[in-house]
């Protein structure tokens, strides 16, 4: 915890000035005597007295005086807070390869399944957009909050040939930014997108910011296979590094590489974690690994927790605030409970 204000924080040497004060209040009170004519009538006018409890009132205005004046330094803390705004680019391989049933029911299919119930599970004010990546890479659904398109785009994926992993992740990023003028050509592999792509954007001088700071956006690409074809994948994660966009990647299928056959044919599939993890590590965000449905389900659903958070440095004087006018609210609440009277 900081202050933005460290220097009212000398106001709290008031702290044991009023402390000594309440010992030389308690020490005066107890040499005001009464004469008395014998010891039973001292007794008898006494009474049992408040013991204890005398001491809690001040002490509770005391935490209170403390609490408020902590108030007074603004305090800040990193807290975790929902995120107010966000978009997000589910990049997914639709190669032919995502036919083999090695996840059950199919790698398609359970990347379609688990991708779906990661949508469903986002807040509403949160954007999704798809993109569908093989030999080439296209927008399949633009960021939007409508849950209804986004799974619907989801269920329309047609699986091709080849694996171009790098357009995946750049078409990704000319989706959110779309004024950066990010060159799009060799990723979607024609010349001219259709709707707000159809003209081609020169690139625009930028300055380039943190891995990871940007937090606004971050992208999720998921592949079973190696890059065949398109553009560099860590080429790629580069550019996406330079604007501060995490890239988190999951890898599902066949670690090792094996023969997959499918339809009278049969190709070999290696998923290429050192390149996913590259990814990964240069623009600061997370590999994950799938073996099975069940872990793509666990592996979108801890992605679910971190997208929707981030940790943000925040005032939080009105929490100190609060807290010292309800020990105030107690001391004074208990005085007049125990005493009938604000003590």
């Amino acid at each position: 915890m900081t202050f933005l204000w460290p220097e009212l924080l000398w106001s709290l040497l008031l702290l044991p000035l009023l402390v000594l004060l309440y010992l030389w209040l308690l020490r005066k009170r107890r040499r005001s005597t009464v004469r008395l004519a014998s010891l039973a009538v001292a007794k008898a006018a006494l009474g049992k007295g408040p013991g204890w409890r005398r001491h809690v009132p001040p002490l509770l205005m005391l935490l209170a005086l403390g609490t408020l004046l902590l108030a007074l330094a603004r305090p800040t803390a990193v807290i975790t807070l929902p995120l107010s705004q966000r978009t997000i680019i589910l990049a997914m391989d639709v190669s032919g390869s995502m036919r083999a049933t090695d996840v059950q029911p199919s790698r398609i299919v359970a990347a379609q399944e688990a991708a779906k119930a990661f949508v469903n599970g986002l807040p509403r004010e949160v954007r999704v957009g798809v993109v569908a990546f093989a030999g080439t890479a296209a927008v399949v659904q633009a960021p939007t909050v409508s849950r209804e398109d986004v799974i619907a785009a989801i269920d329309r994926f047609q699986l091709q040939r080849a694996t171009a992993t790098g357009s995946g992740i750049i078409l990704s990023l000319a989706t959110i930014f779309p004024d950066a003028g990010i060159e799009i050509s060799q990723a979607t592999g024609q010349r001219n997108m259709p709707g707000p792509m159809d003209e081609k954007k020169e690139p625009k001088e930028f300055t380039p910011v943190p891995p990871g700071s940007y937090s606004s956006a971050a992208i999720i690409m998921l592949t079973d296979g190696a890059r065949t074809t398109g553009p560099d994948p860590v080429e790629a994660a580069k550019m996406a590094a330079d604007r501060g966009v995490r890239v988190y990647t999951v890898g599902i299928g066949t670690v090792a590489g094996e023969t997959i056959g499918f339809e009278g044919w049969s190709m070999r599939v290696r998923l290429d974690e050192a390149a996913l993890k590259q990814i990964a590590l240069l623009t600061q965000a997370e590999y994950f690994y799938a073996g099975t449905a069940q872990d793509l389900m666990k592996v979108y659903q801890s992605l679910s927790s971190k997208l929707v958070v981030e940790k943000k440095e925040t005032e939080i004087t009105a929490f100190f605030a609060a807290a010292g006018a309800l020990l105030a609210l107690l001391s004074a609440g208990l005085s007049v409970w125990w005493f009938g009277r604000v003590a």
